[in-house]
């Protein structure tokens, strides 16, 4: 037991904690507490400590998602709240709750083992369920948003647990109210809606292609997600081999108009209608096209299996990933006219 710990009923907490190797970056970083629930009921406890109340918070996770480019001057917060629960099935669909702590890629293996469908195409996605709705992750034209049915969370504004419908979570594109107010919510657990069928989406980014290389002309949604993780496996470095935090850039939203213009430019440029007039351009394509993939700057670089992945290969701070992905941006935007904006929190 690390000695500057102190352990109670439900949460423990360290002073002066090593953050390094609870980020996937492998980033050097400190927080001044860290404070670990294994219970949600412990929370009103936890904040209500003078510590806590006069320090600025950090919802840490697994660190799946977040680059720091400094110590942390405040107390990092990690869920580590476990279960598995079905709470209804209402026939076409069930309801399922699943606490903030668990593994999401865990989880969503665990619905296809119990016949559900749709989270096949948000397979290997890293981190944990609780910090599903905050980012509202998504991956293969798929997005969680579509299967939470309610976020429990503890809302510090009045010292409180509470349960929010999908609506009241105000989801957006890889954005959500919990990301929005990251001081005020801490996500406890996450009730989904899952179906026993569902359409299955296929035409996106080579799932067909990678089912067929399989050898599978009628996929099923188990299929679907060795499709999936297939490819994310070859694409993506694994954050246990090498610091990354997955896909650093979101794939910019731009006017339809604005994107048939950089199409007439350059043919190449993937690009996704979207509503309300907005087009998706493919980011990885912009990073590549101003030369980065593969690029490394000390131990800073862009991988080369993934122009949107910036990774650490050994010894790189957060600042000199941070600078390398501000000077992408630029390049970008001098090239574009598009502005870049990182996925993952940067701290």
């Amino acid at each position: 037991m690390n000695p500057n710990t102190l352990v109670e009923t439900g949460f423990r907490i360290t002073e002066d904690a090593d953050l390094s190797r609870r980020n996937s970056f492998r980033v050097p970083a400190r927080a001044q507490w860290l404070v670990e629930v294994d219970d949600a009921r412990a929370l009103p406890e936890i904040f209500a400590l003078g510590a806590v109340q006069r320090s600025p918070l950090l919802v840490l996770g697994e660190g799946s998602n977040i680059l720091f480019t400094r110590d942390w001057p405040g107390v990092a917060l990690m869920p580590r709240m476990r279960g598995i629960q079905s709470v209804a099935d209402g026939g076409d669909a069930s309801r399922v709750r699943v606490a903030a702590g668990e593994s999401w890629n865990d989880f969503v293996l665990w619905s296809l083992g119990k016949g559900l469908a749709g989270l096949e195409n948000l397979a290997l996605i890293p981190g944990n369920v609780g910090a599903a709705p905050i980012q509202n992750i998504g991956a293969y034209g798929v997005e969680v948003r579509d299967f939470i049915a309610v976020v429990e969370a503890f809302d510090r504004a009045n010292g409180k647990l509470v349960r929010l419908d999908s609506r009241e979570c105000a989801f957006g594109y890889r954005d959500s109210l919990f990301k929005r107010e990251p001081d005020r919510f801490v996500v406890t657990a996450v009730e989904f809606a899952l179906p026993h069928r569902h359409e299955l989406v296929l035409d996106y980014a080579g799932v067909r292609e990678e089912l067929a290389t399989m050898k599978i002309d009628v996929p099923s949604h188990a299929a679907v997600a060795e499709a999936v993780m297939r490819l994310r496996l070859r694409k993506l470095p694994k954050p246990g081999e090498i610091g990354n935090a997955g896909s650093f850039f979101k794939n910019p939203i731009v006017p339809a108009a604005e994107a048939n213009a950089l199409w007439r430019e350059c043919a190449a440029l993937p690009f996704w209608p979207g509503t309300g007039g907005q087009c998706k351009l493919s980011a990885a394509w912009l990073v590549e096209s101003c030369g980065f993939k593969g690029q490394r700057e000390g131990d800073a670089g862009v991988s080369d299996r993934h122009a949107l992945v910036l990774v650490n290969h050994g010894a790189a701070t957060g600042v000199q990933v941070w600078a390398l992905a501000q000077r992408i941006m630029d390049a970008v935007a001098a090239r574009f006219g598009v502005r870049l904006e990182p996925e993952p929190r940067i701290v």
